[in-house]
């Protein structure tokens, strides 16, 4: 879309007075990116310009020209564009038989948060849409969300557009409604452009509103404004952040293509750093382009120093700390805490219980305050009523004023009830792990209530990022008994879902505070769950090395040998010696049963059954693992089950029983898939397609072995992937 530069005006004013200044998204980027991009654009005089014509059958009349010019360092925005075209021909393509006219004004809420390009984008269109509005155009900064000053009565903005629409000042009525009325009397049939610009509430525009069915209105605010779209049908937009193309093109097209070229990488890192914010990107243009001997690499180094302060000023309007600050002079107290408190919450973005224990509020009033900070553009609501912020947004909220008896309590309350609530979740995904003692914080925070394992995995999917960055925050605080219970309450989840680098970090990170936690059986565990995070990576040297430690600090604890020589035969499984695994799983299985442990028993008694079929004994192989299958059974243990099903597939499958090792696998299938261990999932269709093939039905074995590659690789296990991929090409007519 080519935007015309279409400045109005002429020497002779109606009223100086009336000329109201773009607002602050405009004159920031028109004065950083538009003076970068071409040069210091001249002034033009926006308001009061009044032009004739004589239209048949009527006098002349005044045809404002009040559009500031139009945004020379646009760029992008090309499907909010597209989207003002569409609803608006929509409106005239909609009309019915008979209707020459739409039936009122074509109303636009653009909404977003400071700084992110409001007022550039209702300006872009506003020109590309002038040939729609030949009667003139209305422009006003309303003042919402300024540096200085309040936000300009609608009587005052009336009285500015009566004296551009030619009523002399002794004419206009003194009283609002009538000023009002007078002004939709003058515009009622007349095709123009009406900007309202940074607009502060319903109130402040809703006397504004032309009355005719010929305008268009485009109305920008930091506020959502729903009473306009509820009373008055306009139609809302929200905007958004620039897209990584949108926001190289605003670099490359201020730095000239030489920079672009030569500093691809620093521009890179800049747009990352600065999350396709507008204001942020034109910021570093601006200052990039005024000291063009310094390299785009220092700019970097700034961000990552300095964070936020990189982008202040002393010039407010150039300035983002200072933009998002005038967001908050409508707040009450207690919406500035909450937006303070979201600013230090761990994770990308805080569901409304967790929001609620940050908070110390009910959950009600939570959702209250976050409710204004989402109609003020501070906060963002994204699905599954989650509530996050812009990164920059968040960094500017950790710049409140938060007293640490205010936000170490918040933090501890929301760290607790993380951990309490993945601590419920992990006891419904495994209730016969060995339980720790747990000393969590004595806030009284209850975990969030988990009715069944499809709930644990649900909330555990939902809140996986934030529980990571729980721990992190624990770990800054020192808070070692909330670091240690984090990685335990999330170890079954990272193993069934394959999650083996987050697993060993969180247990890098449990090992540096077990050494500070009383329970001398907590180093014990962590060695081997430690151990057991390494060897998932392929580690096997490390894992064995904390497996052997842990056996020193397990002297006299019978129960954490028998964990151990358990793990021992994992680690051996992975390494691909299936002698020494079975050595420790037998360990195991004796010491289990000599204290008493049915359901432990069983499980050592399908890992002494594994091995010995991979040493080619499948009858031996067969009989452990009928035997483990009743423990599992009789002591109602679904994963020892699965486990143990996919073993006896594994084993008939080797006796040539293909047709029963096929039935084995469906019923380890469906019961993985009942409970949510996606990567055992795909281990066990991975081995279905075996006696499928081997029985010459290879559909059924091409089926298996692609949902278990795709699965691989949703995980991120491509080399998992890779190797049952190549399976399906050895299959007959496979190309």
């Amino acid at each position: 879309m080519t935007v015309q530069n279409l400045g109005g005006g002429s020497p002779g004013d109606p009223d100086p007075s009336s000329r109201q200044p773009p607002d602050a998204d405009a004159r920031i980027q028109n004065s950083v990116v538009a003076a970068t991009v071409t040069g210091v654009v001249q002034a033009h005089n926006i308001t009061g310009g009044v032009h004739h014509h004589h239209a048949p059958g009527h006098s002349a009349r005044p045809v404002p020209r009040q559009l500031p010019p139009a945004p020379h360092g646009f760029v992008g925005r090309a499907g909010c564009l597209a989207d003002l075209d569409y609803r608006l021909d929509a409106v005239a393509g909609n009309l019915s038989d008979g209707q020459r006219e739409a039936p009122m004004a074509v109303i636009f809420a653009i909404g977003g948060t400071g700084g992110i390009g409001k007022t550039w984008l209702a300006l872009a269109w506003a020109h590309h849409i002038l040939h729609r509005c030949p009667d003139g155009q209305l422009f006003v900064d309303l003042r919402g969300f300024s540096p200085a000053g309040s936000p300009a009565h609608p009587a005052e903005v009336l009285g500015g557009f009566l004296d551009a629409l030619g009523v002399e000042r002794d004419r206009h009525p003194a009283d609002l409604d009538q000023r009002a009325a007078l002004y939709r009397s003058l515009v009622s049939d007349r095709r123009m452009v009406v900007v309202l610009d940074n607009a502060a509430s319903t109130e402040q525009v809703a006397p504004l509103l032309p009355g005719g069915r010929h305008c268009v209105v485009l109305i920008t605010s930091r506020n959502h404004l729903p009473g306009l779209v509820s009373r008055r049908g306009a139609r809302p937009l929200h905007l958004g952040v620039l897209t990584t193309a949108e926001a190289r093109t605003l670099l490359a097209t201020a730095l000239g293509p030489g920079r672009a070229t030569t500093e691809a990488r620093p521009i890179a890192l800049l747009i990352e750093l600065c999350g396709g914010f507008p204001l942020a990107l034109g910021l570093i243009a601006a200052r990039a382009a005024a000291e063009p001997h310094l390299p785009l690499a220092d700019a970097v180094g700034e961000l990552h120093a300095l964070g936020l302060d990189a982008l202040d000023s002393e010039d407010p309007t150039a300035s983002l700390p200072a933009v998002l600050s005038w967001s908050l002079r409508h707040l009450s107290d207690r919406q500035r805490l909450v937006f303070a408190l979201l600013g230090i919450a761990p994770g990308p973005d805080t569901g409304l219980v967790a929001a609620a224990h940050l908070t110390g509020m009910s959950e009600r009033a939570t959702h209250a305050e976050l409710r204004v900070l989402v109609e003020s553009s501070l906060v963002n609501r994204t699905p599954g009523g989650r509530y996050g912020m812009h990164d920059l947004v968040r960094a500017y909220a950790t710049t409140e004023d938060l007293d640490e008896d205010v936000r170490k309590p918040a933090l501890r309350r929301v760290l607790d009830f993380y951990t309490r609530t993945a601590r419920a979740a992990d006891l419904l995904l495994d209730p016969h792990r060995d339980p720790p003692q747990l000393d969590l914080s004595t806030v009284g925070n209850r975990p969030h209530p988990l009715p069944d394992i499809a709930a644990a995995w649900a909330w555990l999917h939902n809140e996986y990022a934030c529980l990571i960055a729980a721990q992190y925050t624990a770990t800054i605080h020192r808070w070692h008994s909330t670091v240690w219970a984090l990685a335990w309450s999330l170890d079954t989840f990272h193993h069934r879902q394959g999650h083996h680098h987050n697993l060993l970090a969180l247990w890098r990170a449990a090992a540096e505070a077990a050494v500070h936690l009383p329970d001398p059986t907590t180093l014990i565990r962590t060695h081997r769950l430690l151990g057991l995070a390494h060897s998932a990576l392929g580690r096997h040297a490390d894992a064995i090395g904390h497996l052997h430690h842990g056996l020193v600090l397990a002297e006299g604890h019978p129960t954490h040998q028998a964990h151990i020589h358990r793990t021992l035969e994992l680690v051996w499984k992975g390494r691909g010696d299936n002698t020494m695994a079975l050595k420790h799983a037998r360990r195991a299985l004796d010491l289990y049963r000599g204290i008493d442990k049915p359901v432990w028993e069983g499980i050592a008694l399908n890992a002494v059954g594994w091995h010995t079929a991979r040493l080619g004994d499948y009858d031996t192989a067969y009989d452990h693992c009928r035997t483990a299958l009743t423990l599992h059974r009789r002591h109602d243990n679904p994963d020892g089950e699965a486990n143990t099903l996919d073993s006896l597939g594994y084993i008939d499958h080797h006796r040539g029983h293909h047709q029963q090792a096929i039935h084995h696998y469906h019923e380890a299938l469906n019961m993985y898939r009942n409970r949510g261990g996606a990567y055992a999932v795909a281990g066990v269709l991975e081995r279905l397609g075996h006696p499928h093939a081997a029985l010459d039905e290879v559909e059924e074995a091409r089926a298996a072995w692609r949902e278990a590659s795709e699965l691989f690789r949703e995980l991120g296990h491509v080399a998992d992937a890779e190797r049952v991929e190549r399976h399906i090409e050895d299959l007959p007519g496979t190309g």
